[in-house]
């Protein structure tokens, strides 16, 4: 039994373009670059106009306060932004633009060559970079702090654009299963199906909102974002309540150790284990990459061995990143679909991996093995596996908790909840002396987890905005002491009830810090 809800589900496919399409796609993809950074570019002429205001202010004896209320420079939005554009952008066919004509030279007089949708999204795109950076410099955006919007290089920046459907025109539709057709490019072959998506738009339950077509590697990618009335589930099967709530413990050694085997399913009768093994996916293909990346450092720059070496690094590593999200989503709908219940930990990876070389004053020590830790971390992607959870949850039935990131899992025994306060991370295996408990440290840790995580809300929850990062980490605490807290995973070995759990520390949501002021602009 479910509930009719309408939600928003992209449906990725690997394109096949022929060397003519693949020419229009980069030429989109350029479009959509040189607006991005035309809008930017208007934002920061203005953004440069105030703070010279409120410099010759100061210089005349106000105040930096009262000069910033008395000088208002609009920042330029879309609107404003494209109606510029269009009286700019002039066509490559007008007389004054010939060889050799003189005459004021237009800045993009190829623009009827594309869609205008590439110009509209990336001229979005701009107002969203701006509007990120000043929330988090205001302090209302969850996260680490979000920079400067910068200028998209070409050959540095991703080569992606993104177009809007249009029920006027011939959009964006599925003219066969294996073919996609988009406006002003036309149909393009799938390397997979589209049966899928084809049958959701004909029986009326799916309607097509915008394609994003990005370059990754050597492939082309287009995600068909489409609004799909799903029947979501209100509660877990009978078969996920009898399977209950399954602990599971992110790790290096192993890619996940789990407290109960995972269920029986079809292709994976035997993988019921309850260590799941981590494939090392980069460690796999770092001989090859090592190779690639000694290629290109020989090559000259601007040349073109150097962009045929720049492709097979990409390509590389664009193959590791395809087997790891592989594995991680058979995973985590496994994981979803087989139990009532997943608990993880509330791990801040950006902490764990942060740089051991210190500063020069005070130099950090085992850099090297630290970094080679860093990259094994990386590579099991544990935010990632904790962002799939949480959205496959909702679409199974089954509910996400979390464990508080300062709960000693792995030094508590499981059984009688004992701690053992000397243990490393060189000790692999669990012993209690109390109830003489021998296992597995990883397998201890998942069984503490399944006990003691508590359910959660979705990430963004209507109405209360966004109350953690995409790593899965809470907002950074606020108060003076917000610098001083480590930014990782610490288990504390103060004795704690073993049925109950720390509240979470310094959350934003429950204990907003009044001293907080808004940021000023720079």
């Amino acid at each position: 039994m479910g509930v009719q809800t309408e939600v928003l589900k992209a449906f990725r496919f690997t394109l096949d373009p022929s060397p003519v399409q693949e020419e229009t796609l980069l030429r989109h993809a350029g479009a959509a670059r040189w607006a991005f950074n035309h809008a930017l570019g208007m934002k920061v002429s203005a953004h440069r106009q105030w703070r010279l205001q409120v410099d010759e202010l100061v210089a005349a004896g106000v105040s930096e306060a009262e000069a910033r209320k008395r000088v208002r420079v609009p920042i330029p939005s879309k609107p404003a932004v494209q109606k510029h554009l269009n009286a700019i952008k002039g066509d490559s066919w007008t007389p004054d633009l010939a060889p050799g004509a003189a005459g004021p030279q237009r800045p993009c007089p190829w623009w009827h060559e594309v869609n205008t949708y590439a110009f509209q999204s990336a001229m979005i795109d701009a107002d969203r970079a701006w509007q990120n950076w000043l929330a988090s410099l205001s302090g209302r955006r969850a996260g680490r702090k979000v920079g400067y919007p910068r200028f998209k290089e070409k050959g540095r920046s991703r080569e992606a654009f993104r177009l809007h459907h249009d029920v006027k025109r011939p959009g964006i539709r599925l003219a066969t299963y294996r073919r996609l057709r988009l406006p002003a490019i036309g149909e393009i072959r799938l390397h997979d199906t589209g049966k899928a998506l084809s049958r959701l738009i004909s029986n009326g339950q799916a309607v097509v909102q915008s394609v994003t077509v990005a370059r990754s590697g050597h492939r082309w990618y287009a995600s068909v974002l489409c609004k799909v009335t799903a029947d979501l589930p209100i509660k877990a099967t009978a078969a996920q309540r009898a399977a209950g709530t399954v602990g599971v413990d992110l790790g290096v050694k192993t890619l996940a150790a789990l407290s109960k085997p995972l269920p029986r399913t079809r292709g994976h009768a035997n993988d019921t284990g309850l260590l799941v093994p981590n494939p090392r996916h980069l460690a796999a293909a770092m001989r090859r990459l090592k190779k690639a990346q000694q290629a290109l450092a020989r090559t000259e720059k601007t040349s073109i061995r150097r962009r045929k070496a720049q492709r097979r690094v990409a390509r590389i590593h664009h193959e590791v990143a395809t087997r790891r999200h592989g594995v991680l989503h058979e995973l985590t709908k496994r994981l979803a679909t087989g139990f009532a219940t997943v608990a993880v930990e509330d791990l801040h990876v950006a902490g764990m991996t942060r740089s051991a070389k210190g500063t020069r004053e005070k130099p950090g020590r085992r850099v090297r093995q630290k970094s080679g830790l860093n990259r094994t971390i990386l590579d099991t992607a544990m935010g990632e596996m904790r962002r799939q959870l949480t959205y496959k949850t909702s679409w199974y039935g089954s509910q996400l908790a979390v464990l508080d990131r300062w709960w000693p899992s792995s030094k508590t025994c499981s059984t009688c909840g004992w701690q053992n306060p000397h243990q490393t991370l060189a000790d692999r295996v669990f012993t209690c002396t109390q109830c003489h408990l021998t296992l597995d440290r990883d397998l201890n840790a998942a069984r503490n987890i399944e006990r003691h995580a508590t359910p959660i809300e979705p990430p963004v929850a209507p109405g209360r905005g966004e109350t953690q990062n995409a790593r899965g980490a809470r907002v950074r605490p606020p108060g003076p002491r917000a610098e001083r807290h480590p930014a990782m995973k610490r288990e504390d070995t103060a004795p704690a009830p073993a049925d109950t759990v720390p509240p979470q520390r310094n959350d934003p949501l429950t204990s907003p810090n009044p001293r907080q002021k808004p940021a000023k602009l720079p």
